[in-house]
């Protein structure tokens, strides 16, 4: 693992790199103008680039917080996903976010560590990944992803002929994903596009696959979490992200959903509440509750 400053005239942040099994994951360290008060790491989306958490990482720097932000292994800046084609989506949850989780609290053993999980990032917080030592987490637009639930007709065929069977045919003539090409974001390995497929046929998501254990790991999550979500996110619904959430049986879960009408903007969908559009109405809530006195006592 090697880390070093970028130019003074860039943003105040570090280049980080961190091993995982044979792999790395890249990524930066965002640093406040003084020395931080807590550090949040940022579990990202499937198939989203890391720089589409930038706007947020800079919004924690001006809020006295560091930010650690990276791609998935075989994503973006971490690797080739033809390189990395064996990568599947439970190994991006069990191995890259665990140990981005870790390098934190090595990097920052005297700050209160916070995370907030994108859509599969937090699919990997409520399987218990990466939340050793937190006393709560946020999830963003995190489901359980079932094809069959997305409402908007157009958009459940659209999806289903992508997860089903363009995404997977592709990715084996292919030895990847190719994303950009489709226009659905980052280029990714071949196995979690298949896994990813497989597990959106089933009415519960990875929870009906019994090689994940999930209902043990979800059951056995203890923090509090706050769920954020959008009205009319076609794939994170209130009710799908309600679905995701009751399996945290030991957890306090805390719901909040918002509107276009409420962020001035014509739809926010299931990356919305990450664009500098929610900046005022989302953000600031977000940090006020992961920093609540009860986190840092």
């Amino acid at each position: 693992m090697s880390d070093h400053r970028d130019s003074p005239a860039a943003d105040d942040r570090e280049n980080l790199r961190i091993p995982v099994g044979s792999g790395t994951v890249a990524g930066h360290l965002w640093l406040p103008a003084e020395g931080p008060s807590g550090v949040v790491v940022v579990h990202p989306a499937t198939a989203t680039p890391e720089r589409f958490y930038t706007g947020f990482a800079q919004y924690l720097a001006s809020r006295g917080l560091a930010a650690v932000t990276y791609d998935y292994r075989g994503t973006g800046a971490s690797g080739n996903p033809r390189e990395h084609r064996e990568i599947r989506m439970r190994d991006w949850m069990g191995g890259d976010v665990p140990a981005v989780a870790a390098w934190t609290r090595e990097r920052f053993p005297d700050l209160p560590v916070m995370a907030v999980g994108h859509s599969i990032g937090g699919h990997a917080m409520v399987l218990g990944h990466g939340i050793e030592g937190l006393d709560r987490f946020a999830v963003v637009s995190s489901h359980l992803a079932h094809t069959r639930t997305i409402a908007p007709r157009a958009e459940r065929l659209r999806v289903a002929a992508m997860l089903h069977a363009v995404g997977p045919a592709l990715s084996r003539a292919l030895g990847y994903m190719p994303g950009r090409r489709l226009g659905i974001g980052e280029d990714m390995p071949t196995a979690a596009m298949i896994e990813w497929g497989a597990w959106a046929r089933r009415p519960g998501y990875f929870f009906d696959d019994p090689s994940m254990e999930a209902t043990s790991r979800a059951a056995s999550v203890t923090q509090q979490v706050l769920a954020l979500g959008a009205s009319d996110d076609p794939w994170a619904s209130p009710a799908q992200m309600r679905a995701l959430t009751d399996r945290l049986t030991s957890a306090s879960v805390e719901h909040r959903t918002f509107t276009p009408e409420q962020l001035g903007v014509a739809r926010i969908g299931h990356h919305g509440l990450f664009r500098r559009s929610a900046a005022d109405a989302v953000w600031p809530g977000l940090v006020d509750w992961l920093t609540a006195p009860s986190v840092q006592d």
